[in-house]
């Protein structure tokens, strides 16, 4: 339906156009630079490689979108045409593929999207862009007063007991309402760079992040949003645009390669295919051969579901991140690329998607004012030629790269101070008595003259007194200035919804197929756990050392058989088994919680669904349960002196595997609920005392009070329990008769079973391991519940100064 609404927009946008013949389109196309031949070409190699293009336009549709040209040099030093396969491209072929297009960033970077656009100019495409209104946008939020907001024991414990109150309306909330955006308007208009500048705590990034419709949903927000005129409901918001927040959250397992392709990846391609096989048609039709090395970026970049794409090396290039493409990117204990890069890492995870509409917030913390510079420069090529939208949040801007701004909004104590041509903020702030003095950027200047503490000292009207100007007062004279009244006018005529192009905002709420995403995020979590191989190392050595002690503490020689009192000797045994294997799977809840801020983030920026991320991490895990568990028997079943029967082997196996996926189930869900170690070790502690205490051991099913009895069948590790020691005792050497009359048993084995409460018949040694993998399905199913519809654990931002509150 995608495919088809997009071309049928792009038709439509043809048929309204002049027509133009045939014969002018083939005379354009020749004569233009862009695609003009080479003078040092023979004419025998450009027959040959008009042949070679014709042999590419004779194929079906889909394999003319697969195949390209490309110059290729041979051994002996000649550069030669040869037809490629675009999905099938080489690191060294993309590498020249770039460094033909784009040799030198700085200065090629403008004629290569040029070239771009030119391309699709001349057939008649029309590239969709976005218009982003907000009108009378207000948003509010609660927070404690004072010194309530720290994180400290008591204050959460408060905390914690006012939200009970709360819930049953049996307490007013303490906390107090703050506004953090005023009845703000404006209009970011594409093929224009818009600057947000404004003190810290103006409330920019929540501007930001309200135009991106990612608001948090605990803030109370009033106003209206559009997108070319139309409201977030009435699409994907969050796929339409892109939000670069301030904290750069990648796996620090991962090259900034990887990164760059699993998001490249996950968030698709968009219309791209679409787009670029109408135009495809359209230079068919018209017999325009278009540049080689631009063709073949383009297809190379327009096809979904590659594992590598050219646009990943392409953004690598733009942003300087080639230099260390195959570097870690690090975290707190790996050695990986420096800030400033892992800043850019950030801005290039959303440049590589489709996105018609980038919001970045303090893109520029960590970074030099040359690279800020670059970057900027580069980002203001993209939004002119290539229509796109952009508000970036800059915090202190150099004179160069505030000069590269077309627009600029000034946000000041939640209000917009100016918004509109860059050129004429600062003739507003004369007309207000306040002068940006030659010594200063007028960035610093904007962002001090509406502070009581600063704006003195710009007061230029020497026949006036000096009167402090209020941020409300700033905002108010605004309207009267004729920039303005401009932007008033423009509010009052509403946007033609009718002229929206079709592919300008996203219908579907993932970039690629569920398939698809769910193929990437298994590669992805194969790698991690290849590059993490050290931590299932280790969990091996540990198995092996404890199994060791294992079987010396309870050495086959010194384990008889047939008497009750034998028999609890092997109770000991069994028990030290599941108690081990259980604790084995305690690191997975430290390895999820740590990937879980990644997570969040991209999962709230629609990379993926919370069953994408978690099914992987089951699935994967098995091979590990099954060796770690394989291991855990062959060291111990045979030298401790369990039952000698090779099918009690197996069975043993099969039970102490189940045991392990159920407690690496458990702790990755106490990991998913919990969301930091701390509660989620406090959570893990709790919960592991309550299954090992109604687990059958501890504490016998014969001795749990009938109240409680529900507990005991609930807990996973009672039928991990059964499982093993059913397997153990009903074996043919524990069939010895009873002669103890308190028990009514008929051999050794069912007295050894009965005594402690564990079920007597052997068909319960296969209900207990049907149990044991439910509780897996169970708990890896409410994993991914969890990491649904849980959110990060809240910080200690939300803070409101006493003081600030009474001079308000």
């Amino acid at each position: 339906m995608a495919s088809t609404s997009v071309r049928n927009d792009l038709v439509s946008g043809k048929r309204n156009q002049r027509s133009w013949p045939s014969s002018s389109f083939r005379a354009a196309s020749w004569s233009a630079s862009p695609f003009t031949k080479s003078a040092g070409r023979s004419s025998g190699e450009d027959n040959e490689e008009d042949l070679k293009w014709a042999a590419i336009e004779r194929l079906p549709t889909l394999d003319r979108m697969r195949k390209g040209m490309m110059s290729v040099v041979l051994d002996n030093g000649k550069v030669v045409c040869c037809q490629v396969d675009v999905t099938h491209l080489k690191l060294q072929d993309k590498k020249q593929l770039l460094d033909t297009v784009l040799k030198y960033v700085d200065d090629d970077n403008d004629k290569f999207l040029r070239k771009l656009r030119d391309r699709t100019n001349r057939v008649g495409i029309k590239i969709p862009n976005i218009e982003v209104r907000y009108e009378n946008l207000s948003v509010e939020g609660n927070v404690h007063v004072g010194t309530r907001a720290l994180p400290t024991l008591l204050n959460v414990t408060l905390n914690t007991f006012e939200r009970i109150l709360e819930l049953f309306r049996l307490a007013p909330s303490k906390k107090r309402k703050i506004h953090i955006l005023k009845d703000v308007s404006g209009i970011v208009k594409p093929s224009r760079m818009t600057l947000l500048l404004g003190p810290p705590g103006a409330g920019k990034t929540t501007l930001l992040l309200a135009l991106a419709g990612k608001l948090d949903p605990d803030l109370k927000v009033s106003g209206r949003i559009t997108y070319c005129g139309h409201e977030l409901k009435e699409f994907v918001a969050k796929k339409t645009c892109a939000y670069i927040g301030q904290h750069d959250l990648h796996y620090g397992e991962m090259t900034v390669r990887e990164t760059l392709d699993f998001s490249g990846r996950c968030l698709g391609v968009g219309t791209r295919y679409q787009m670029l096989e109408e135009l495809l048609r359209r230079e068919k039709q018209a017999g325009i051969k278009p540049d080689p090395e631009i063709d073949a970026f383009m297809k190379a970049t327009a096809i979904y579901g590659q594992k590598t794409n050219l646009q990943t090396d392409y953004v690598l290039k733009i942003i300087g991140l080639d230099i260390c493409a195959d570097t870690l990117v690090g975290d707190n204990m790996r050695r990986g690329i420096s800030g400033g890069q892992r800043k850019r890492v950030t801005t290039g995870e959303m440049l590589v998607g489709p996105a018609k509409a980038l919001f970045m917030d303090e893109i520029s913390t960590g970074l030099d004012s040359s690279t800020t510079f670059q970057i900027c420069k580069f980002m203001r090529q993209m939004v002119h030629i290539m229509d796109e939208t952009m508000v970036i949040s800059l915090l202190q801007p150099a004179p160069e790269t505030y000069e590269l701004f077309d627009d600029v909004i000034l946000l000041s104590e939640g209000q917009i101070v100016y918004q509109g041509q860059r050129e004429h903020v600062l003739e507003f702030f004369e007309n207000m008595g306040f002068k940006c003095p030659p010594r200063k950027g007028v960035a610093d200047f904007l962002q001090e003259v509406t502070s009581k503490k600063d704006q003195e000292q710009y007061w230029f009207r020497r026949d006036e007194p000096y009167r402090y100007i209020s941020v409300p007062e700033f905002a108010e004279c605004f309207q009267s200035f004729y920039i303005g009244e401009q932007l008033a006018t423009e509010f009052k005529v509403p946007y033609d919804k009718s002229q929206t192009h079709r592919a300008a905002l996203a219908k579907d709420k993932y970039g690629i197929s569920n398939w698809e995403l769910l193929k990437a995020c298994f590669s992805r979590e194969w790698l991690l756990m290849r590059r993490e191989m050290f931590v299932y190392i280790y969990r091996i050595i540990q198995l092996v050392v404890l199994s060791i002690l294992g079987f010396t503490l309870f050495l086959r020689t010194e384990m008889s058989v047939g008497t009750v009192e034998d028999g609890m000797k092997f109770f000991g045994a069994m028990f030290f088994s599941i108690m081990n294997i259980m604790f084995n799977g305690f690191s997975e809840q430290a390895m999820l919680v740590s990937r879980l801020p990644v997570f969040y983030k991209q999962r709230d920026f629609m990379f993926y669904p919370a069953w994408a991320f978690g099914l992987p991490i089951w699935v994967l895990r098995i091979p590990i349960s099954l060796v770690e568990s394989g291991i855990w028997v062959v060291f111990t079943y045979y030298t401790i002196g369990f039952a000698p029967s090779a099918s009690r082997f197996f069975k043993q196996f099969l039970a102490l595997f189940g045991v392990h996926q159920m407690a690496i189930s458990l702790f990755r869900l106490v990991g998913a609920v919990g969301r930091t170690y701390v509660v989620a070790n406090i959570l893990s502690g709790l919960t592991f005392q309550i299954v090992l205490v109604l687990g059958g051991f501890i504490v016998s099913k014969n001795n749990i009070k009938p109240w409680l009895k529900w507990g005991y069948y609930v807990s996973p590790m009672m039928y991990g329990q059964n499982a093993i020691v059913i397997n153990e005792f009903l074996d043919e050497r524990w069939s010895k008769p009873n002669t103890d009359s308190r028990f009514d048993a008929p051999t050794v084995g069912k007295v050894l079973l009965k005594s402690r409460g564990f079920f007597t018949d052997d068909y319960w040694f296969w209900i207990c391991i049907g149990a044991l993998f439910g509780f897996v399905l169970l708990f890896n199913l409410l994993c991914i519940v969890a990491l649904t519809y849980l959110n990060a654990m809240g910080d200690s931002k939300a803070f409101h100064h006493r003081r600030r509150r009474q001079e308000e």
